[in-house]
């Protein structure tokens, strides 16, 4: 069954959109990501359209989300579920100091210097690793993640993605997100939705699985808890459009 036949009845839905991967083409570093004037309008009137019941989830931070989407800003979940921010504009986040990470910092710095193609991204309570540009790195970038973790403690993980390796505190990711803002008025009362492509998203699609949603896996290459595919990242925008223009 196509995702599209899913979705032909109209009921109230709360979506939940990844934002790499499925709303935007993968750049070979963050940075060179942008954001058409286009998806912007589309997503205004999706949230329209869901009466505010709409959130980006990222591992990017709210911060760099808001200068991607300027002048449009979403309740959105950033740094996996580090940071969530509510219909209200109030963002929860974890108590946690940064320089719990000091000694990982030195040291996936030390391994990002002496390998060209690294790049080490320093989210304060997380540190992620891209290693798209130098592929065969993968291996020892994830070596050298454990080994941080295992100093770290059980209250630590790594989190593998798409050619990145994330360090990052345990119990927060999409599902925790998606959980905190199905609580908020906007939201609570709809079926859910999440759209995502990659593998850090599964604990997201099992999440609104399990809430009676609906999940959908952006591309064909891996197995996924999702229940629906979307081909591509043009596929998720086309049926965005194609539900606004159904009002």
């Amino acid at each position: 069954m196509s995702a599209r036949a899913a979705f032909i009845r109209d009921e109230p839905l709360a979506l939940f959109l990844d934002v790499d991967g499925t709303l935007l083409e993968i750049a070979a570093t963050p940075d060179r990501v942008r954001v058409p004037a286009s998806l912007r309008n589309t997503l205004h009137l999706s949230f329209e359209r869901e009466h505010g019941a709409l959130a980006l989830l990222s591992g990017r931070s709210l911060q760099d989300l808001d200068e991607l989407f300027a002048p449009c800003v979403f309740p959105a979940s950033g740094k996996h579920g580090l940071e969530v921010r509510l219909p209200s504009g109030k963002v929860v986040r974890p108590e946690f100091d940064p320089s719990i990470l000091d000694r990982a910092r030195h040291w996936l710095g030390l391994l990002k210097r002496d390998n060209r193609g690294l790049l080490l991204e320093d989210k304060g309570v997380a540190l992620a690793m891209h290693c798209r540009l130098a592929p065969s790195l993968a291996t020892e970038v994830e070596v050298m993640m454990n080994e941080m973790v295992a100093e770290l403690g059980p209250d630590f993980i790594v989190r593998p993605g798409k050619c990145v390796y994330e360090l990052m505190p345990r119990g927060f990711d999409e599902r925790s997100a998606i959980q905190l803002l199905m609580k908020e008025r906007q939201f609570a009362g709809r079926t859910p939705v999440f759209v995502g492509d990659d593998p850090t998203d599964e604990v997201g699609f099992q999440a609104v699985n399990e809430m009676g949603g609906h999940s959908i896996r952006v591309g064909n290459l891996e197995e996924t808890a999702a229940q629906y595919r979307f081909s591509n990242v043009s596929t998720v925008i086309a049926w965005l459009r194609d539900r606004n223009l159904n009002r």
